[in-house]
């Protein structure tokens, strides 16, 4: 008994003993709407973080405004960290602040989770599952990259490039049969496109946009895989309600998992109403914000079956694990979302096999056997349409070196032991 009270006692003290020194960011070339976030320990010890998205506003925040609330923590914990951290304006936003702090608190807890030798989902009480069920969002390598806007003009689709291979988005766009055979026979079990967004540009989401192109995508999956396929058909709140409800109705026969974003999230009233009139499956949230000041709103409201959550966008780990836990007091289940990152995917993939109402991975094949892996390692394993978390210590991913020493990579470090 002597024995395991000193070692407490040790661990504790050496726990206690890490105070952080320095903060800092990177940024790469191969996607230059991602930010990546390291803390550094006195110890040498570093963890990693990431979000997405208007990656030099939420660059300046972490070093000019972050930054300041850091030095002193005794104990750099994520719940000790993040409550520093809580921002006056944008608490219930996914704006700079929230996508900073969100970063810092993943890096902070795989600080913590590196230093203890365990990998991420231990330290959040799993797993629950040892793997779960991944569906491809059918993106290219050039998607979201020129622009930190939703917009077909940020799709990175080039002439030709249906013919390369995991350029998904031009292929849904030409080929979406040939498309769904090739993620069936590549062990995917679902798949998702947004074939209504060009529509919605043009009619400015009303009533009236023709539906013909979207529905034929559609059609070609059916035809080509049958129900081999869970179909989920993404909006991008690009709607306005009638409009919504009008596509809501004329996808209803395709059986699809669910409908993403058919308005804005924050829209409760219209969501509960068109989850009402149409018996569609609505997934919301990624886009949302912070916590449960974002999240309970649409869950008293009845507004979702399903709640996406980015871990990224949405306060870090340490608010993704309140948020699923609320959830679950709804029956309402969680399916984080990727699309952005190495880091994000790995982290999501420890909190989604971590709780006990992870319904669903998403992954952006294009991404994961392209960018993510020329800048990282230790990314998770995908075998026969499940995702398995890296058993290393943390979340697992790292940056290579020679990225973090290519000439094109933006560093930039704030000391905080001035």
């Amino acid at each position: 008994m002597t024995t395991v009270v000193s070692q407490h006692q040790t661990y504790v003290a050496e726990r206690a003993s890490v105070r952080l020194v320095a903060v800092e960011t990177v940024r790469i070339a191969q996607q230059s709407n991602v930010l990546f976030v390291l803390v550094h320990a006195a110890d040498g010890s570093v963890g990693l973080g990431e979000t997405f998205y208007g990656a030099s506003s939420v660059e300046s925040y972490i070093h000019e405004t972050a930054s300041l609330a850091l030095p002193g923590v005794g104990d750099p914990s994520p719940a000790a960290v993040a409550r520093r951290l809580a921002s006056y304006v944008g608490y219930s936003g996914s704006g700079a602040e929230v996508r900073g702090n969100s970063a810092i608190d993943i890096a902070l807890w795989d600080l913590a989770a590196r230093r203890a030798g365990l990998p991420l989902r231990s330290m959040l009480g799993g797993p629950v599952v040892d793997s779960i069920a991944v569906y491809n969002t059918c993106a290219g390598n050039d998607y979201v990259r020129a622009e930190s806007r939703q917009s077909s003009t940020n799709w990175g689709v080039k002439p030709g490039s249906e013919n390369e291979r995991y350029e998904d988005l031009a292929r849904f766009l030409t080929d979406p049969g040939g498309l769904a055979r090739d993620l069936r026979d590549e062990g995917y079990q679902g798949m998702k496109v947004w074939p209504f967004d060009l529509a919605a540009e043009d009619s400015n989401g009303d009533h009236r946009a023709d539906l013909r192109f979207g529905l034929s995508v559609l059609d070609r999956i059916r035809d080509a895989v049958g129900s081999d396929m869970d179909l989920y058909v993404e909006l991008h709140s690009l709607w306005q309600p009638s409009g919504a409800e009008r596509v809501l109705n004329a996808i209803r026969p395709y059986d699809v998992t669910w409908a993403e974003d058919p308005v804005r999230p924050d829209q409760f009233g219209v969501l509960a109403r068109l989850r009402s009139a149409t018996g569609v499956p609505i997934a919301v949230g990624e886009n949302l914000g912070a916590g449960y000041n974002s999240y309970k709103p649409l869950l008293d409201a009845s507004a979702a079956d399903v709640a996406i959550v980015d871990i990224g966008w949405s306060g870090g780990i340490t608010q993704a694990m309140k948020t699923a836990a609320l959830a679950e007091q709804y029956g309402v289940p969680i399916a984080p979302h990727d699309c952005t990152g190495p880091v994000a995917l790995a982290v999501a993939t420890h909190v989604v096999t971590a709780i006990p109402n992870g319904f669903v991975q998403e992954v952006a094949r294009a991404f994961y056997h392209g960018w993510y892996g020329e800048v990282s390692d230790g990314i998770p394993e995908i075998t026969k349409g499940f995702i398995t978390p890296s058993p290393a210590a943390g979340h697992g991913v790292t940056l290579r070196p020679e990225i973090l020493a290519h000439p094109g990579t933006r560093r930039r470090l704030t000391r905080l032991d001035r």
